[in-house]
């Protein structure tokens, strides 16, 4: 019975996954993902599929209204989250380690660690959830080696300052899922490119913190405020620009 039911299991997974698609290259807008709202939050469902090196990839927004209930601590059995604050203040739990996060922060959660999330500000808290699975095995010890989970505030970041702006940098590390998992932040102070078009092994999203931008993927042209994100497929040439003469802000998130 038991083999007869790990078969099953096996089959309902392998035809949930054969139904998703491909993401598509493009941008992604803040506003045009339905709001689903219930007593004491929201939240956008943004993309789900998969990638050159997940099998699976989904990204939602969440909203809690002010005094709104934790989220629910559970663990991940084979997924991997990267979680960024976008407004508001988190107080987030992993295991038995609490932080309080501002928006700009950042939280890596390995598979099979018990996580949860506290608004514990006046105003809206605001978060994107990506979860992914690799298509390679998941390997929770090199996850380990590298660090483990990671819950890193924006305020222990240093500014690199350049001739078009600056960048903090978040870390590079292999995790449980990924040979590598790159993330920074790039500021444009004018009406600028950010670098060359170039392309790269890894897939890349662009999310767009303040100011206006452009950006070309596999030579069409696409525009990004706040709150949106372009995705780019592993190996398409592409170039985001500051699209004025005001800053602009991005997270630039790269893996492979």
């Amino acid at each position: 019975m038991n083999t007869v039911f790990i078969i099953a299991l096996f089959l309902c997974a392998f035809t949930f996954y054969a139904k998703l698609n491909t993401v598509k290259p493009g941008v992604y807008r803040w506003g045009d993902h339905p709001v689903k709202i219930s007593e004491d939050r929201e939240s956008r469902e943004i993309l789900e599929g998969t990638s050159p090196h997940f099998e699976y990839l989904e990204i939602h927004a969440t909203t809690q209204y002010p005094g709104a209930k934790p989220s629910t601590a559970h663990a991940n059995e084979d997924i991997e989250e990267c979680i960024i604050i976008n407004e508001g203040t988190a107080e987030v739990t992993i295991e038995d380690q609490t932080k309080k996060l501002r928006a700009g922060s950042v939280f890596l959660l390995m598979p099979q660690q018990m996580h949860s999330i506290k608004n514990i500000g006046e105003t809206n808290l605001i978060y994107y959830v990506m979860r992914y699975r690799s298509k390679k095995k998941m390997d929770l010890e090199r996850g380990k080696n590298s660090g483990g989970s990671l819950m890193l505030n924006v305020d222990s970041l240093t500014f690199e300052p350049h001739e078009r702006g600056g960048v903090w940098s978040y870390f590079e590390r292999p995790t449980s899922m990924c040979e590598r998992f790159e993330m920074h932040v790039t500021q444009l102070n004018k009406k600028v490119a950010s670098h060359e078009p170039h392309k790269h092994i890894g897939t890349e999203i662009i999310l767009v913190i303040s100011g206006k931008t452009e950006m070309t993927i596999d030579d069409k042209e696409y525009t990004a405020g706040a709150g949106d994100f372009y995705f780019v497929n592993s190996q398409l040439m592409h170039g985001v620009r500051n699209a004025t003469d005001e800053p602009c802000k991005y997270f630039a998130i790269t893996w492979n």
